[in-house]
């Protein structure tokens, strides 16, 4: 190498603050994926849906840098993946097929423009994956101190009736579609191990995990929840669902209460990892209940049953502490 070539310094990648959003926005769009109910997509003041149905779901989720990410441990792809996954799971969980998805994005200016394009790509991918049709149809860029994803979803109800937290009752089969405790045993792994001397989130660390435990880490980072499955149990009759982002226990004692009825477990079904199954959350699965004697759809397991006991949830018979995530508290002995 000559001494000139040396002297030459590398490209510096472009930043957020490089660019107008509209540049920004030129380079989103190509990477985000077309709705199948779109009819007007990004570049007006709003987008425009069929809605078949005559009705449609709509749910909306954050993910924050610090409370709900690190970048050290989720690359930019898994960001996008992880926001279409937990807000596909809610439509799912009203027995509806996912349609479309709007983004919110705020990133420090300082923010590499692949970051966000990484973002667009993950978003894409995960909705090809897991929701096949449903695209992002518009959105919204803006500055902040913290990375920002903000997400709404809408879902297709197909002309059925929505499946609500409150329609268990009591003699009902208690279900669950999709893993089961995985991502709560990834987000220990990595809070345990994903982390420097000092404890501080590394991403040498994470990328170690990652290798000797995807199976778990991967369910945290990247989940890849049943969505498809949320219209088949509608189908097939369930009378509750929700989908499991808490915790087991605490998202079964919000179908409890909502139905004024008891869920109880059985301890065998939970497997040998009980407490991780029933405290650690973020698998995005689907939790449901069925009348009695139904054939459960493929993909769904028996889990316990409902009971008389109001707003209880039991192992056995006996009362379990509703543990899990809480915004405010964070986890409540999910993942130690």
């Amino acid at each position: 190498m000559t001494k000139a070539a040396a002297a030459i310094p590398a490209p510096t990648e472009k930043t957020l603050a490089d660019l107008t959003e509209g540049e920004v926005l030129a380079r989103i769009f190509p990477r985000l994926p077309h709705a199948d109910t779109e009819l007007l997509g990004p570049g007006d003041d709003a987008a425009v849906l069929s809605a078949p149905d005559g009705r449609f779901v709509v749910t909306c989720d954050m993910m924050i840098q610090g409370p709900d990410f690190r970048l050290a441990w989720s690359t930019p792809h898994d960001l996008g993946w992880k926001a279409a996954a937990t807000n596909l799971s809610d439509v799912a969980a009203m027995g509806a097929r996912p349609t479309a998805l709007v983004v919110a994005i705020a990133a420090p200016p300082s923010t590499p423009i692949s970051v966000i394009l990484g973002i667009a790509d993950g978003l894409r991918h995960g909705c090809e994956a897991l929701a096949p049709g449903c695209g992002v149809v518009g959105g919204d860029l803006s500055a902040s101190e913290v990375l920002t994803l903000s997400i709404t979803a809408f879902g297709d109800l197909e002309g059925r009736a929505p499946v609500l937290r409150s329609g268990a009752r009591a003699g009902d089969i208690v279900a669950h579609a999709g893993r089961l405790g995985d991502a709560g045993i990834g987000l220990g792994l990595l809070f345990r191990f994903g982390v420097d001397s000092d404890g501080v989130p590394s991403r040498v660390h994470a990328n170690a995990l990652k290798v000797r435990y995807s199976q778990f880490v991967d369910a945290q980072l990247a989940p890849v929840p049943p969505i498809h499955l949320g219209p088949v149990a509608a189908l097939a009759g369930a009378t509750a669902m929700l989908d499991v982002s808490d915790g087991l226990a605490i998202d079964a004692g919000r179908i409890a209460r909502a139905s004024q009825v008891g869920i109880n477990f059985d301890s065998e079904a939970l497997g040998d990892k009980r407490e991780l199954v029933l405290g650690g959350g973020e698998d995005h699965g689907l939790l449901a209940t069925f009348p009695p004697g139904t054939t459960l759809p493929t993909g769904f397991r028996r889990l316990g049953v409902v009971t008389d006991q109001n707003g209880a949830v039991l192992v056995d018979g006996e009362p379990r502490v509703q543990a899990g995530w809480d915004p405010y508290r964070g986890w409540d002995g999910a993942i130690d």
